[in-house]
Order: structure tokens, then C-alpha cells, then sequence
């Protein structure tokens, strides 16, 4: 049996601390982390039994299938894969694997308890085996830095926020000598499989080492886990990223409590800009939690081809219809990506983009010249600060770094503008105070909720089941998540059918096609038929913080279960 974990940090009394987890023992553990550690996570009832893995229909691909057939001729096309049961052990239990798992990319709540189901699996079905977690990223896959995970080290991580068991990282591997240093690993360690938890760029990334390490004829094979907050990284077979569902529980408790200080001052605006560069799926969540006054979901602003003075004119027609009745204050949600979405705004970054990928910017401005009329007049109208962050060093894909744009300051800044001219004209007269929001890095790390914690258990354990059977190139996916636990099904998505090509760094490339928020689907037309009441009237819902155990404890986020055509 594990050591017990004490509160003050260290291990109960005649329990010596392995060494293995001084990194955790330097910190001091709530009673709740305490609690949370030894909490039993239930299992679907196929893995709890023996059982066999069958292989679905041939796939496609989300766009572009000829082009994703090019790149990937060892891996396109095949099945996915379904756990069913069987009346005896279909796989090999005296097989003893060597498996590594490695965190790519942000954090997202329950990474730690995918390789605790990973680790779980192996010692119970394949008892023998052997889990290497790769530190700091792909990084180290690259530079074959590595730790063996036994039971002490992985205990005191189990059920916790975070990624610091082995710690994540942005690296990619892509070029040929990267490629090649994962190859070395590979056969230094003498991997029979690697596990890539991550977000849609990292599970790219685990489909181009699938079909590289299959066209050399290695036996090490890749599966991917779908991570991250955003929740863009899904399809039919895949109902949701991990991490979503905390993320947006920790956001819409912060949120509650400024609706809360809203209400008691009666004298403030808070602008709250949320996490989601690529989809609005927080956002929409947030507000179904909370019932703000006023949100804004960038897919809807796109398909209406609204400008920023659309978008501006929508906040201060509500701000005026709220004076008219004394309410001088409210709370307004905003997407993190919402400038990308801005049709106007979309097509300056594009024009941006492909300048600064060949280009160096001159102090003199020369650089402007390569800008459209539009875009040009665009650029000179923006706030300085807003101009000066629309050409900061782009990330890692060669995007505009979103998250370093305060969308959230420019709106309160244009929203006075107008409010000033309109008041002059008679139209308002009411008292406008901003206050700016960013809830971004404090929703990666929490605890994870009770459906994240047992969510990630399951992805582990089946991505364990995948490359028990051999299996490559596939996603692990659970399904049926509306249902209790034990009905959960367990399978296997073809990575190549959720890919497309995207234009980076001014080429095209293989990637997994981000999930946007559908303007057609359940969650948004809940929404947009309540909207127009929470504008008006004070309908806030302050959720709390995270709940364990009791009421609603169990429950899952109102996106995944409106999409699996639940009530909530």
C-alpha cells in the first residue's frame, strides 16, 4: 500500500518519504489535496472486465482527405478501435511492456490522473511493465530525459492539479535531426508504446511520430489523449478535451463573485476576457453557468461579419436600456480570441502575419506600405497599446499572440468614447465605470472536478488498452459521458481523421481541426433565447467554488451535456 500523506507535507508517522517525490514534499498539502489523494476513482465497466478491442469503419479525414492521405500513407485510413466485452482476456498478460508518457503543451486540470490510469493499467493488466515519464515536454523525448514511475512517485499527484509530476513543455518534434533523437529514445529505451497528452497541436505532433516511427519499422507506437481548457480539441468520437470542464467551474466562480460586487457597489462594468484564442467554447460555457448581461462569442461576431463598432455599438445599447432603469453596473464576458474573429481585425493579423513571417519591421514604418487600404486604416484607428501588441513576437505557429492582446481595455476604451457622444446627444444619462478582467492561467492548475478526475482516470487506462493491442496513430476517446460512469464506452479515434491542413509560418501543414463553437448546436441556442432577459434584468447565478462531494458534485458542464442532448 502507498504511504499515507500527512497535511504538514511529509508522510505519516513510520511511513519514510521516497525520494522520488521531494518535489511535491517541499509543499504543504490542504486538507482537500490530502482528501482528494486517496478519493477511488470508478472505472467503465468494460475495463473492470475482460474484454477485446474491435475495429470500427475505415476513416477520412476533417478536410482536405488526398492531401492528409500524402502526408500520412502508413496511418491514413484506418479504423477506429472500440473496447467491447469478452468472456476471456483477449491480450496477453505475461507481455511486459515498456511505455513513456509525456505532457505537451498548457496545463489542463486531471493530466496527472491520465498517467495514473496509464500507470494503473499496466500493473494491473500487464503487471511487469515499465512507465517512463518524459520531462519537461517533447524536449524530452529529444534529449532522452526521462524518469521511471513507480507507485511512490506517482501517489501523491493523484487527483492534483497541475503537470509538475514530470512537468509539460512547447516543444515540437518536427525536423528531421528531431525526429531522429526521438528515434534514438525510442530504441534506447526499447519503448512498445508513448503516450502524447495534449491539445490538437501536440496530437498532430503524436500523429507525425506514429507514421515516422511505422515507416522506419519500429515497434513503439503512439496515442494520443486530448488536453486542454479551450475545449476546441473534440468531435463525435471525442466529446471533450479534458480540463474544460474545471477550467470553466474555477472561472465561473470568479465570475459569480464580481457579479456579486456588481450588484453591491451598483457602479461598475466589469469586462471579463476569458481564456479560448481559437473557439469561444469557455465563454459560452461561463455565461450558461452565470447569466451574465452582455456576452460576446467570437464564432457568432465571424458568421455576422460584425466590426468593432458593431460589436462596441451592441455593449452601449444595453449599457443605455440598463440606465434607464438605474442599473448603472453589470458584467460582460468576452472570448480571449475575439479581435481574430472580427472579420476587419481577422484580415489585418492575416496581412500581419505573412509580412512578419518574411520580413523585419522598420522603425520607420515602411512595412506599412505591404498592408491593404483597409487594414492600414485599420491599424492607425486601433489604440496604440493594441497596435503595439498586434506585432509582438508571434508564438510558436507564427500566430498573433492573443492572449497578450487586453481586448478587454480596448472595448471599455471605445465603450466610453461612445457613451461620451451619445450623452452629449441626450441619448444617455447614466455613470459608466470599467473594470478590466483577464481569468486566464488561474483556471489550468486547479484540482480537477470530479467527472475531470475520472474523465482523465479512463483516458489512461484505455490508452493503456490501445497500445496493449498494438494499436497506433489513434486518440484515445471515452464516450457516452452523460450516462453514470460504469456506462462509459472506451475506444479509439483515428488521429488522421480529425486532421485538415492549416497555413503556418506561410505554409501548409497537417493539423487537428479546432471544434468551434456551432451557432447551429444545443449550447448556443440555449444561450442566444436567454440572452436578451439576462441583458435587462439581474438573473446572476453565483456557482461557488468546486464541490466534491454533495449536491452537484458529480455534474458535468452544461456544453457537454446540452451537446449530448441532455437537460441542464
Amino acid at each position: 500500500m502507498a504511504p499515507s500523506f500527512v497535511p504538514n507535507g511529509g508522510f505519516a508517522a513510520g511511513k519514510a518519504a521516497p525520494t522520488s517525490v521531494t518535489g511535491r514534499l517541499t509543499s504543504v498539502y490542504s486538507d482537500v489535496q490530502n482528501s482528494r489523494i486517496d478519493c477511488e476513482l470508478p472505472l467503465p465497466s468494460v475495463l473492470e472486465r475482460p474484454f477485446k478491442i474491435v475495429a470500427g469503419p475505415g476513416s477520412s479525414a476533417a478536410g482536405n482527405p488526398d492531401e492528409i492521405a500524402k502526408l500520412f500513407p502508413h496511418l491514413f485510413g484506418q479504423p477506429s478501435a472500440m473496447l467491447v466485452p469478452s468472456e476471456t482476456e483477449a491480450l496477453p498478460s505475461d507481455q511486459k511492456l515498456k511505455i513513456g508518457v509525456v505532457l505537451s503543451g498548457g496545463q489542463a486540470p486531471g493530466g496527472h490522473n491520465v498517467i495514473s490510469g496509464i500507470f494503473d493499467y499496466l500493473q494491473n493488466r500487464v503487471k511487469g511493465s515499465i512507465l517512463y515519464g518524459f520531462r519537461g515536454g517533447p524536449a524530452g523525448i529529444m534529449k532522452c530525459k526521462y524518469v521511471e514511475l513507480n507507485s511512490d512517485y506517482i501517489y501523491p499527484y493523484r487527483n492534483q492539479g497541475g503537470f509538475d509530476m514530470i512537468c509539460s513543455g512547447r516543444d515540437k518534434i518536427e525536423t528531421p535531426e528531431q525526429f531522429k533523437q526521438a528515434e534514438e529514445t525510442a530504441r534506447k529505451l526499447d519503448l512498445d508504446g508513448l503516450v502524447v497528452i495534449g491539445g490538437d497541436d501536440s496530437n498532430t505532433n503524436a500523429c507525425l511520430l506514429a507514421e515516422n516511427f511505422r515507416s522506419k519499422n519500429m515497434k513503439t507506437r503512439v496515442i494520443g489523449c486530448p488536453k486542454t481548457i479551450d475545449g476546441d480539441l473534440k468531435c463525435k468520437e471525442v466529446p471533450t478535451s479534458f480540463g474544460f470542464d474545471t477550467a470553466c467551474k474555477i472561472y465561473a466562480e470568479m465570475i459569480g463573485n464580481v457579479m456579486i460586487d456588481a450588484r453591491s457597489t451598483g457602479k461598475y462594468y466589469h469586462f471579463v476576457r476569458l481564456m479560448g484564442r481559437a473557439a469561444s467554447h469557455i465563454t459560452l460555457e461561463c455565461a450558461l453557468q452565470t447569466h451574465p448581461n452582455i456576452t460576446i462569442i467570437g464564432e457568432e461576431v465571424a458568421a455576422k461579419k460584425l466590426t468593432l463598432k458593431n460589436v462596441t455599438d451592441y455593449i452601449v445599447d444595453v449599457i443605455c436600456k440598463r440606465a434607464k432603469v438605474n442599473y448603472n453596473y453589470g458584467v460582460i464576458l468576452i472570448p480571449e480570441g475575439l479581435i481574430d474573429f472580427i472579420p476587419e481585425v481577422q484580415q489585418l493579423i492575416a496581412e500581419l502575419n505573412e509580412i512578419l513571417a518574411h520580413d523585419i519591421v522598420d522603425e520607420d514604418g515602411l512595412w506599412k506600405k505591404k498592408l491593404t487600404d483597409q487594414s492600414l486604416k485599420l491599424f492607425e484607428f486601433l489604440p496604440r497599446a493594441i497596435q503595439e501588441q498586434l506585432m509582438l513576437e508571434r508564438d510558436p505557429h507564427g500566430n498573433v499572440q492573443v492572449a497578450k492582446i487586453e481586448t478587454e481595455k480596448m472595448l471599455i476604451q471605445m465603450v466610453e468614447t461612445e457613451l461620451e457622444k451619445r450623452k452629449q446627444e441626450g441619448s444617455y444619462k447614466g455613470e459608466f465605470k470599467g473594470q478590466s478582467h483577464f481569468f486566464g492561467y488561474e483556471g489550468r492548475c486547479g484540482l480537477p472536478t470530479n467527472f475531470d478526475a475520472m474523465y482523465c482516470y479512463a483516458l489512461g487506462y484505455g490508452a493503456g488498452a490501445l497500445l496493449h493491442d498494438g494499436k497506433t496513430g489513434l486518440i484515445s476517446s471515452v464516450g457516452n459521458l452523460s450516462a453514470p460512469v460504469e456506462e462509459w464506452t472506451v475506444g479509439g479515434t483515428a488521429l488522421t481523421s480529425m486532421m485538415d491542413v492549416e497555413r503556418r509560418h506561410g505554409k501548409f501543414k497537417p493539423v487537428i481541426k479546432k471544434a468551434m463553437v456551432e451557432l447551429e448546436g444545443a449550447p448556443f441556442k440555449k444561450f442566444a433565447s436567454l440572452r436578451d432577459e439576462w441583458a435587462l434584468n439581474n438573473r446572476y447565478i453565483s456557482p461557488g467554488p468546486i464541490q466534491f462531494k454533495g449536491p452537484g458534485a458529480d455534474a458535468a458542464n452544461h456544453t457537454l451535456l446540452l451537446e449530448l442532448g441532455a437537460r441542464c
